[in-house]
């Protein structure tokens, strides 16, 4: 691998559907405590993560037990149509006079 990627920490709540892919593609089984990587942030707190890597960005997930369940519930169906997407953004409602 690249030494030179964009490293990124994501947290559960900011997870895309591209980035849970890869989580459930590296983890299919789930994560144990020897993938999980424990380090302090620019805050001195301490994070632990599961790392994914694309071609130029690697990726620390912070663990939860959401991340934990969202892994186990994953259905890559349920994500073709935001993929397929323009904007990925849910269309306003028409606004109409009455």
């Amino acid at each position: 691998m690249k030494d030179n990627l964009k490293r990124v920490i994501v947290d559960f709540k900011k997870l895309t559907p591209e980035i849970l892919a890869l989580l459930v593609e590296k983890y299919p089984d789930g994560y144990d405590d020897s993938q999980i990587i424990s380090f302090r942030n620019i805050k001195d707190e301490d994070i632990e993560a599961v790392e994914v890597t694309t071609d130029d960005t690697k990726y620390l997930v912070k663990v939860s037990s959401k991340l934990a369940l969202t892994m186990e519930n994953y259905d890559e169906d349920d994500y073709d149509e935001l993929e397929t997407s323009d904007s990925g953004a849910i269309d306003p409602p028409e606004i109409t006079e009455d």
